[in-house]
């Protein structure tokens, strides 16, 4: 389950809602991985827009370990994201969104549009 008070997000894949949250420690990977020295840096690379298909899996990556899952990037780029490449672009605006705040109308769109995905029903407990 997604915890917003967390700043937790969601990565969808195959219908389910992976926790994404980017903590200090998440930050301080991703500023290793863009070689950037401060979290302003960090936030200016990203508001920039151009960001590459190994910026969008560095990103997702960071967020589900930041989240407390032990994903790979190798794992992370072979995983079948809800929605496809948009799906995961998606994730990745509203992740950086929740974090870095600044919410524009592409960041509030792409937050509706994850939360009013449809999900496929799920069997009963047992």
């Amino acid at each position: 389950m997604i915890n917003r008070h967390r700043g937790e997000t969601a990565l969808l894949v195959d219908g389910e809602a992976l926790p994404m949250r980017l903590t200090l420690g998440a930050l301080a990977e991703l500023e290793q991985a863009f070689s950037v020295d401060s979290l302003p840096e960090l936030g200016e690379r990203f508001a920039g827009g151009r960001l590459s298909a190994r910026d969008i899996i560095r990103i997702l990556t960071a967020g589900l370990r930041g989240a407390g899952s032990s994903v790979s990037e190798d794992q992370v780029a072979s995983l079948a994201f809800d929605g496809g490449l948009n799906g995961a672009i998606t994730a990745v605006i509203v992740l950086l969104d929740t974090t870095f705040g600044g919410a524009d109308d592409t960041a509030t769109a792409a937050r509706a549009e994850v939360e009013n995905t449809p999900r496929p029903p799920q069997p009963p407990a047992a």
